[in-house]
């Protein structure tokens, strides 16, 4: 299974979107079952010191850990670009998640990076934070890490991927991402 993470809470974000374009992408490329995880539609109720006790988290949190995550195979986590990094609510996710089961969460799954920004840098810098924080939970990241810059221009009204050559490098980020 490929669990896509929309990296953020901030609703109707460009991050779903991309998920979902991801989502429909791979459903073409593969048979493997693929789900999107929005950070924006999950209970925030595991939000408090009890999250770092084993005992004392929430059960929203191991459902989404049960669902998404240690089924999982394989990650693509499509980031958008906040203060220069990651979305801090992507990271509290991820150390909540690796409270219980840690390693069967994370250690050596693999991940594919996608940042996305309304500037010209496509989240550069967000992609090489985050790569660090998975490496240190044993994730393997693909080297491949697509920055998608200008979003606003390369969808339509219909919320469409109507830029070709962004079509075709995604594509090809997954194609290399299935066989890694």
């Amino acid at each position: 299974m490929i669990t896509i993470i929309s990296s953020t809470n901030r609703k109707e974000s460009g991050a779903l979107l991309f998920s979902q374009i991801y989502a429909s992408i791979l459903k073409e490329l593969t048979d493997q079952d693929i789900k999107v995880l929005a950070l924006e539609d999950i209970p925030h109720d595991w939000f408090t010191p009890t999250m770092y006790d084993k005992g004392g988290q929430p059960a929203t949190i191991h459902k989404l850990q049960d669902e998404y995550l240690l089924p999982a195979d394989k990650f693509v986590f499509v980031i958008p670009e906040y203060n220069g990094s990651f979305p801090g609510v992507l990271k509290l996710f991820l150390d909540a998640c690796s409270v219980r089961e840690y390693k069967k969460t994370f250690k050596g799954k693999k991940a594919a990076l996608v940042g996305i920004a309304t500037g010209r840098a496509g989240n550069l810098r967000g992609m090489e934070h985050f790569t660090g924080v998975l490496n240190h939970v044993g994730t393997i990241v693909l080297p491949n890490r697509l920055p998608i810059s200008s979003i606003e221009k390369l969808i339509n009204e219909q919320e469409e991927l109507i830029d070709e050559p962004t079509r075709e490098v995604i594509t090809s980020q997954m194609r290399e991402f299935i066989a890694f």
